[in-house]
Formats: C-alpha cells, structure tokens, sequence
C-alpha cells in the first residue's frame, strides 16, 4: 500500500538513557508503542530509520515531537547518558518531515502532571492539592530529571529543570560519610550521583567500602531486588537511603517553587516498589526540613505508575500546538 501524508499524523518518541520508545498519534488517537533499546543503535538516526521501516504507517507522519534525555537548545540535544545526538533541523531534511518539535524528556512530564488520572498514581502522604498551585516531577532512572509545571489558562506552563546535578547533602552523618566518600571518587557530588540507576549503584559500593564487607558487584536493578527481598544487607541500606535521599530532594524542591499542587515522582526505579517506597523514609524525610515542616505536611507527594506517562505529555504538548 502506497504511504501517504497527512497532517494528522504525528510522530512520537520518548528517547532515554537505555530505551527508545515510539508511536504514532493519528486523528487523535494514539497508536501502539514501541520499544528500541538506545545500545542497539549507533545513532538515533538508525533507530529512528529503523522504526520507520519496520511500521511503514499508511499515514507517513508529517510532524514529530520527541522527548530526549539531555539538555535541548536550538532544537538540538546531546543525550546526557549516552552518545546520541538529535538535531531537529537534520531530521526534517533527511525524513521529510514538516516540523520537529524537541523537548527535555522530562518536560514531557511535566505536561503529563494535570492529565494523570488517579488511577495511575498512588498517594505518598500529604493532603489535597491547592488548585491553581506549581506542581514538580522528578524521576530517577538512568539520570535524575526535574520538571515544574504552573497552571495557566489554556495550557500549562512547564518549566524543565536540570536541578538533578544540584549538590546533594547528606542529613545523617552516615549520609555524610557516603558523601565524602564518593566526592573523593567524583569531585562533585550531585543529587543524581545517588538517585539514579547508577546512583543506586554508587551507594550499594560506598556503602560496602564504609563498612568494610566484601560484596558482589551488582547492577541497579539487582540492589533494589537483593534489598527489597532482604537478602543482602548492604542492599537494603543502599535502597534505605537512596528512597530518604529522595524525600530531602523532594522536599527541598517543594520548598524552592512552593509545589502545593502536588510533588510526582516519576522514573522506572520506583515504579517497581511502590510498597517498600511507600513505607520506606521518604515521607518523613520529605517533612523533615524544620520549622517548614507545617508547610510541607500538607503538600501530597505521589508515585507515577503509568510506564508511558511521557506520551500523556507529548499528546498534550500536540494537541495544544495543534499538530495532532
């Protein structure tokens, strides 16, 4: 079947650290999603060709708009966690598309926020939302994006932020001791050097080295496996502290833009232990900022369940500028 164009048809990618995901939104609805590991691939342009090729739409899109992983500027990104580069400009020259649209992955969703039904979420404490007030995302995974999204008429206001390579402080002198120990090791210690999926890591190793025991290397996902299930100490300290690491950043960031409309943790880290999150310190760490702690009691914090919430906001992001 001959493709044919059509303004109707957009494109649409969330581009990660470790994933790539795809799918086409045509006459509003949003088509099925699929998934590209980024190490497959030498460059974005060959997994996008690739993607093209393989779903050749009945529709060739017109328009695409891509969430990236990385800092955007002048409709270019280099991804922050890995070697791709996307340029919005070579890509309507090479695949002809009519406009590119390109935001930080995170500023995606941070347009999702005012569509999130409760049913993808659960409530991490705190009361009800202020309407009309900020609300922030942040979301370990391979990095650690931020986002703030300001209630406007007509659309939102969203604000992406590269507050994720801020300083981290510690609160304990545990904390400060994994500090010290990884600012030998990085110079600077960001908020990203322990809440990521190689943040996690970094803890799992520091944690051990403090302590003097011997452990097996493990990869992120085999920390939070080996301590949600209680089978390796230094893994259940490692997921311990990286979940009240993670309140203090929170609550810190409330604090910064008064995000009374609710703080949203997003990222896949978390996604897959909501109990042990829910019960862990972060609440208590997200309250603990002293004679603010009335403040941020009341501010609700919830956990994104949705896997693909960063396609809620690229369809927003599309409908409000028309191209879908």
């Amino acid at each position: 079947m001959t493709a044919t164009t059509s303004t109707t048809t957009t494109l649409l990618a969330d581009i990660g650290g470790t994933n790539a995901r795809f799918a086409l939104l045509a006459d509003g609805g949003l088509g099925p999603i699929t998934h590209m590991v980024v190490g497959d691939y030498g460059t974005f342009q060959q997994a996008l060709a690739a993607y093209l090729g393989d779903t050749v739409p009945i529709r060739r899109p017109r328009h695409a708009v891509f969430a990236a992983s990385g800092p955007v500027q002048n409709g270019r990104c280099a991804l922050t966690n890995n070697s791709w580069i996307i340029d919005a400009a070579e890509l309507c020259s090479d695949h002809g598309f009519s406009s590119v649209r390109l935001i930080n992955d995170f500023e995606a969703v941070g347009w999702a926020l005012p569509r999130l039904p409760p049913g993808s979420l659960l409530q991490l404490g705190g009361r009800e939302r202020v309407a009309g007030a900020p609300l922030a995302a942040l979301g370990p995974g391979t990095g650690l994006g931020m986002v703030i999204s300001i209630p406007h008429a007509g659309a939102p206001i969203v604000v992406p932020s590269e507050g994720g390579h801020s300083t981290m402080a510690g609160s304990s002198l545990r904390e400060d001791a994994v500090i010290e120990h990884l600012r030998r090791r990085f110079g600077h210690v960001s908020s990203e050097r322990v809440l990521s999926g190689a943040g996690l890591e970094n803890l799992y190793d520091a944690l051990a080295s403090i302590d003097g025991v011997t452990v097996p290397e493990r990869r992120a996902v085999d920390i939070t496996r080996a301590g949600v299930e209680g089978i390796c100490p230094i893994s259940r300290a490692a997921v311990d502290m990286f979940c009240a690491m993670l309140g203090s950043v929170a609550g810190n960031f409330a604090l910064a833009i008064g995000a009374k409309g609710g703080i949203f943790i997003a990222g896949g880290i978390l996604r897959h232990m909501p109990e042990f999150l829910a019960a862990s310190q972060f609440r208590a760490r997200f309250e603990e900022k002293g004679r603010l702690k009335a403040y941020l009691a009341p501010i609700p914090a919830y956990l994104v369940l949705d896997e693909h919430v960063a396609f809620v906001g690229l369809r927003a992001l599309t409908e409000a500028e028309g191209l879908g």
